[in-house]
């Protein structure tokens, strides 16, 4: 699947300054629309923002979003039409995600991740009743219309060096990517039965960070993006705890606020020269965010972290196994073998 590349100093010298606002609006809009689901509020709006490259493009901050809203209504549709049929409701889930992730392998573009994400997680919450998928998709909505109102407003703020926008360059997986989609597919949704037993709506930001190491195409990269995940997992609750630990002191917004921007800060720092992929930082922050949002709505902090890390941990790795020992069975993809030592 194609990786959007690590943001340049050069290009966009503010990078850093705009994640880091990017976060505290976004945090400071949680009091003002009240959500349901406050985690999703904090987080959704920063990886909508945050992976934008080079100079503000429109078509990226104003169509995510949208699409972002149309897909919602349609998925929370189409599972309140089907979930009084058990089996069909199954089945389509599985066509949802076969469907994504055949579009992802197929074509390298990250478009069908959007399929995946919120097939995931309004399927997981519809199990619970209408009204719960419901919730789930408003609180999607008032993300996605943050979002649209932030994207701009913080590159206009603090604009790219770069006027060039970034074009993405994904490149086509090779081999039978159908059967490399029904693996992936499948394991998914035994994952979903999974987080339905484990999970509260609340938790599912963290859920989507341990589906998505089974868009990679092969058993390394799975492995490698499960090792990505849960580092991002740990660096989001290193900074999560610290300012929540902070806020318990002095309980006041505007601390709260300057505390969620200097940790975006430094993690948009890192996204331009830290040692890991970029990618690592980037859903850090949005693991802090969903951590910070969480503990202080409904959860204590304590747990929350602890709940997450764990159940990220324990979904990466068992997918990644999974997955990497059925692509091994069925060779779908033949890798190219090691260069040996001369």
């Amino acid at each position: 699947m194609y990786v959007t590349p690590r943001p340049s100093v050069a290009d966009d010298p503010l990078y850093a300054v705009r994640l880091g606002v990017t976060g505290m609006l976004a945090f400071a809009a949680i009091p003002l629309l009240n959500p349901a689901l406050p985690p999703i509020i904090a987080a959704l709006p920063v990886g909508l923002i945050a992976a934008q490259r080079k100079a503000f493009s429109p078509g990226k901050a104003i169509g995510g979003p949208v699409a972002m809203i149309v897909m919602v209504y349609a998925m929370t549709w189409l599972i309140e039409l089907l979930r009084p049929m058990p089996l069909v409701y199954v089945g389509a889930m599985w066509l949802a995600y076969f469907a994504g992730f055949r579009m992802i392998l197929q074509s390298g573009a990250p478009a069908g991740m959007l399929i995946v994400v919120l097939a995931v997680l309004l399927s997981v919450m519809g199990m619970n009743g209408n009204a719960t998928v419901e919730t789930l998709r408003d609180g999607f909505v008032q993300a996605s219309l943050v979002a649209l109102v932030l994207g701009p407003l913080v590159y206009f703020l603090f604009p790219a060096r770069t006027t060039e926008q970034h074009v993405d360059e994904p490149v086509p997986t090779e081999g039978n990517v159908t059967l490399g989609a029904a693996i992936r597919a499948s394991v998914l949704m035994g994952m979903s039965f999974w987080l339905y037993t484990v999970m509260q709506p609340s938790d599912m930001m963290m859920a989507v960070i341990a589906a998505m190491v089974l868009v990679f195409p092969t058993r390394h990269a799975v492995f490698y993006e499960a090792r990505q995940r849960i580092r991002a997992t740990v660096y989001g609750a290193a900074v999560a705890v610290p300012v929540l630990w902070v806020f318990t002191l002095s309980a006041h917004l505007p601390i709260l606020l300057g505390l969620i921007f200097l940790g975006g800060l430094w993690l948009g720092s890192r996204m331009l020269s830290g040692p890991h992929p970029s990618n690592v930082y980037q859903y850090a922050l949005s693991v802090a965010l969903a951590l910070i949002a969480g503990a202080l709505s409904t959860q204590d902090a304590g747990y929350a972290v602890f709940t997450r890390i764990v159940l990220t941990l324990g979904g990466a790795l068992a997918a990644a196994l999974l997955v990497a020992l059925l692509d091994a069975l069925t060779q779908w993809r033949h890798e190219p073998a090691p260069a040996s030592a001369t």
